[in-house]
């Protein structure tokens, strides 16, 4: 019997808190995770399961961001989520 998938909650409960309203804008604004979102969707996950992705796309970026200490360079991103879960 396949049971319903759960988010783990070892991760730390602010940075969860603090991601799932720009998740969620993320979804509804901006195109690159929009059809992000669609091409999961299309495969059959949960919404919710595909908003922690997103939660976890937008941490990678944050990182990125803070790590190269440089601008957010949409045109990258489009190109490294062509390629992700696909």
């Amino acid at each position: 019997v396949k049971e319903k998938s759960r988010l783990s909650k070892m991760g730390h409960v602010e940075f969860r808190q603090a991601l799932y309203m720009p998740a969620l804008v993320a979804i509804k604004h901006n195109p690159i995770i929009r059809n992000f979102y669609e091409r999961l969707k299309a495969r059959g996950k949960p919404s919710m399961v595909i908003v922690c992705v997103v939660m976890r796309k937008l941490l990678h970026m944050i990182f990125g961001i803070l790590k190269n200490k440089c601008v957010f360079n949409p045109n990258q991103t489009r190109v490294r989520l062509s390629h992700s879960y696909s």
